[in-house]
């Protein structure tokens, strides 16, 4: 008896674990920037929680500039869903297309969404995430953007005032250099010039590739 149950919670399992195919359907509502309602042909209504990448929570900037950007793609639009499994939470994950688009890719090109670094490696996703950061498209706007990961274990952004008075207490480094007029790689004279605008004065857009090291032509990578 104990064998028969151990087999039939294995088999329960396997379903969640292995799941992979293709759903269909249209969009009844986008939850958010990563998450859509697909209402099935046979009336089915199922949660889908969109792989490789995060939007930002309810209580964070871009939230609502994130969703409308996912409805406009996909709102009451038909869309297929190829599945790769579930999360924790029950919900079905996959890659959405909306239109004939990717509406993963879209939500990353477009700045409204982070490259789920813990879930993916995906090379295409990272560089256009890149591209949107350097081109401060959608979220990339704000100066110190907090990733959606990060604020569910409480990181919260920088007030005006609180970054204010950081770059005043950074303005200067042991080597001298300043937050002052700079803003490209082709003004800066040495890497370590680089890093202190990029860490110290908040200049991202030196980092185009996000990897953490700004200017590759000065400090390679």
């Amino acid at each position: 008896m104990g064998r028969y149950y151990l087999a039939l919670a294995i088999s329960l399992l396997v379903p969640a674990i292995c799941f992979a195919g293709s759903l269909s359907g249209v969009v009844v509502g986008v939850k958010d920037g990563d998450t859509i309602y697909l209402l099935t042909p046979d009336r089915q209504k199922i949660e889908v929680r969109f792989n490789a990448i995060d939007a930002p929570e309810k209580a964070q900037a871009f939230y609502n500039k994130s969703q409308q950007s996912l409805s406009n793609l996909c709102a009451g639009k038909e869309a297929t869903v190829n599945t790769s499994g579930f999360d924790r939470f029950g919900r079905t994950v996959g890659d959405v297309f909306c239109q004939g688009k990717s509406a993963n890719v879209h939500q990353v090109e477009s700045g409204y969404a982070w490259v789920y670094r813990k879930y993916s490696n995906d090379a295409n996703l990272i560089a256009l995430e890149a591209t949107a950061r350097s081109n401060g498209l959608g979220l990339w706007s704000d100066p110190s953007p907090v990733a959606p990961w990060d604020f569910r274990h409480g990181t919260r952004p920088e007030s005006f005032e609180q970054t204010q008075a950081r770059v005043r207490a950074s303005s200067k480094s042991d080597e001298g250099f300043s937050c002052g007029s700079k803003r490209y790689c082709r003004q800066m004279v040495s890497c370590e010039e680089a890093k202190f605008y990029l860490k110290q004065c908040g200049l991202y857009k030196l980092d185009k590739d996000g990897d953490g090291v700004p200017c590759e032509v000065l400090c390679g990578g």
